[in-house]
């Protein structure tokens, strides 16, 4: 196993605002609180622990014990558990949709980015203890998002009418899932164990909240990785009074929006990522999750016949806290609420709308986290790798859009030259003495001089690109190679994490992928890796 890193910047598929922040630009730095370095992590880490009261400690411990009570937990996971009591214990938190046998890759790069910080952690910092925090997206209600994954090239679906938070949904209906899976999986120890993996998770579990904690403990337990599902009236009866403020006085709505506006003049490229509502917070109950909408001093549940008073609102927030859920704007609050947490690790459209809430944050009174960009990978296989080499490829180059990098390519390997920018140099001397010319005689030829000039130039860049165009035909077999090597590994012309699913790669590596991955990937590198296995 070997393996390299190249800067994100130069792969080509990440936002500017993201390679921004990286770059610690300056004028991002009234977005965020502290940059995603080690020694950041002293100061993050006292704020917090002034800030974090002992008694939300005591509630997390106790929502945390129940909510394993069906698991079966390694001896890690249950010390973190226990160590969340502790006023010198912390968590580093990453989040993720319930999607269906872990959905893209990348969902095992951002648990692995995690546990791997709270190690890193631990032996900068030896007095303190962390904890890595998986928080299960169960009240989201985008069941077309995460009903699926992807397996060698086709789409494994779980078909069903679905409405409200996707952790409330049965799983019926998905051994019909399972068959496909098996069917499609093939033979071997591999295989069998994927197989059983699927079969445990989601046809002994009744619901999608509880089959997604199986998968995650069952592939990262032996980690002490803590599971935790927000969707818990305990915990949520400590968000209420941060839910009231959001509620009555629209009080993240003023907040993010000036923000978002102040980021979005700082570049064109950067964006508005998340629009605030003026209130944050759906209403969740049996299979129903809508927006809450003020009008006239009522309130509305969204596409309903449902309504409140201010007051009546205000005690169903009291006595039901576990039926408001809070949308993209409220739940990193949430999360950094009922946590003694320290940094966030997500991807770089995650970090993008965290980049609007810190003022959010501050009104609130709520310490904002540390953000650190998840790592990123590009896994080439023994097979890939000396098809690279038999090809000659560099394999950054494989980051290029497919026709520049068909183009680099032909140029580099044909034993003509088809670059013609000697002959534009040369062209655009010779121009400037027909100016000079010009401008000494007849000032109204300078108009025909320039649209002559055009013509030609244009006219070595047709020439140009006719060659390049018979080279590529020239050289087809080289060509066909190229662009299959390149599909292979960035399937949809997207990067292989965002496709590919987890148990393409457990076929070929069984239980060594995720301790290999755990190996190579540095959290606070900064930087893609590209790792080449061995077999």
């Amino acid at each position: 196993m070997k393996s390299d890193c190249i800067p994100f910047k130069t792969t080509g598929y990440f936002s500017n605002l993201i390679c921004d922040y990286l770059d610690e630009r300056k004028s991002l730095k009234p977005f965020y609180h502290r940059f995603s370095k080690l020694v950041n992590f002293k100061e993050q880490l006292l704020e917090k622990q002034a800030n974090f009261p002992m008694e939300n400690r005591v509630v997390l411990h106790r929502a945390m014990k129940r909510q394993y009570t069906n698991t079966n937990i390694s001896r890690s996971t249950e010390l973190h558990l226990e160590l969340l009591k502790d006023q010198s214990t912390f968590t580093v938190v990453t989040g993720h949709q319930l999607n269906l046998f872990t959905g893209p890759l990348y969902f095992l790069y951002k648990i692995i980015s995690t546990i791997n910080l709270t190690q890193q952690l631990k032996e900068v910092y030896p007095n303190y203890n962390f904890v890595p925090v998986y928080w299960m997206a169960t009240e989201d209600h985008d069941f077309e998002e995460i009903n699926y994954f992807n397996f060698k090239g086709k789409k494994l679906q779980w078909n069903k009418t679905a409405s409200g938070a996707v952790g409330h949904l049965n799983t019926k209906g998905l051994e019909n899932v399972y068959e496909m899976l098996s069917m499609e999986i093939g033979m071997g120890k591999n295989a069998e164990e994927l197989k059983m993996l699927f079969k445990k998770a989601y046809l002994e579990h009744d619901n999608l909240t509880d089959a997604t904690r199986f998968l995650a403990n069952e592939l990262f337990g032996q980690y002490g990785l803590v599971i935790v599902d927000g969707d818990d009236s305990e915990l949520k009866k400590l968000l209420v009074p941060y839910a009231k403020k959001d509620i009555l006085e629209n009080a993240a709505f003023k907040s993010v929006t000036d923000t978002a506006q102040k980021l979005e003049q700082l570049s064109e490229n950067y964006g508005i990522q998340v629009n605030p509502r003026e209130i944050n917070y759906f209403y969740l109950k049996d299979g129903l999750r809508e927006r809450i909408i003020e009008k006239d001093g009522s309130y509305h549940i969204h596409d309903t016949d449902l309504h409140f008073t201010e007051k009546e609102l205000m005690e169903e927030l009291d006595k039901h806290p576990e039926r408001f859920s809070p949308n993209v704007i409220s739940r990193p609050l949430y999360q950094e609420v009922i946590l003694p947490n320290l940094c966030y690790i997500g991807g770089g459209g995650e970090l993008a709308y965290w980049l609007e809430l810190k003022t959010s944050f501050e009104t609130m009174g709520v310490t904002f986290p540390i953000l650190l960009l998840r790592n990123s990978a590009l896994v080439i296989t023994k097979k890939q790798d000396e098809k690279l080499h038999r090809l000659d490829l560099d394999i950054s180059d494989l980051f290029l859009k497919q026709s520049s990098f068909i183009n680099k390519k032909i140029r580099s390997i044909s034993n003509i030259d088809i670059d013609f920018s000697p002959q534009k140099q040369h062209l655009e001397e010779q121009f400037k003495g027909l100016y000079e010319l010009a401008e000494q005689t007849d000032k109204s030829f300078l108009g025909a001089v320039k649209a002559q000039e055009v013509k030609q130039i244009k006219g070595l860049e047709n020439l140009e690109k006719r060659l390049l165009k018979a080279q590529k035909r020239k050289l087809k077999d080289h060509v066909v190679r190229m662009t299959e090597i390149q599909n292979e590994l960035f399937p949809n012309k997207s990067l292989q994490e965002r496709n590919l699913n987890f148990s393409e790669l457990y076929l070929e590596y069984g239980n060594e992928l995720i301790p290999n991955l755990m190996t190579v990937l540095k959290p606070l590198s900064g930087e893609f890796t590209i790792l080449t296995m061995d077999n």
